[in-house]
Order: structure tokens, then sequence, then C-alpha cells
């Protein structure tokens, strides 16, 4: 399990414990947590589910495959750094203390 902290756009932060082999997206999804639509139920086939990512986490994250760059171009202003789609981020202990942050709204 990791603890994965969410942070409204207002500013209001949920941490939450993710089971390993869950998404991100997931995680938001099963704890209720705002911000996340997760339209597309995680087939990487929307943007619904975008979130920035901390700057201290954007090295330590996996690389974007080409689909997720992709969707990305859809997303509310997306940041070429720090934006990524949680439903292509796996949870494992490798990310117990992620913080992502929600962008003002999904598109």
């Amino acid at each position: 399990m990791a603890k994965i902290t969410y942070i409204e756009y207002g500013g209001k932060e949920h941490v939450v414990e993710v089971a390993d082999g869950l998404s991100v997206m997931e995680g938001a999804r099963d704890n209720g947590i705002p911000g996340i639509e997760a339209d597309c139920g995680g087939a990487c086939a929307c943007s619904t589910c975008h979130v920035y990512v901390d700057p201290a986490w954007v090295d330590n994250l996996p690389a974007k495959d080409p689909m997720e760059e992709d969707m990305l171009d859809f997303a509310y202003q997306p940041d070429p750094e720090r934006s990524r789609l949680t439903c292509q981020l796996k949870v494992s202990d490798a990310l117990d203390g992620l913080v992502v942050q929600m962008p003002e709204k999904q598109i």
C-alpha cells in the first residue's frame, strides 16, 4: 500500500492509502475524491483523470507512453513536465508519498 496525497484545485488535501496494483485514478475513485472524473474508466481514452504531479515526483515516475502523451493534448491546461493521467500510474511501494494536484477542471 502507498499513501497518496490528492490536492483539490481549491487546496483541500486528501491522504489515502491505495493498494498495490491499482491505479492512482482508482485510488481517487474508490475514496470519493473530487476532481478526478475518470470518464473512460481507466482505458486511457480520455483526459478526465489529469493531474499535476508534485515537482519532486516528476523524475520518479515511469515515462509517459505515446497514448498518454496523445490524451494529455486534450487535458485542461496541460503542463509538459508535470501533467499525467492517473489511470496510467500503477501504485506500488515506490509511489508511497506521491502528491498530485487536480486542475481547475477536467475536459
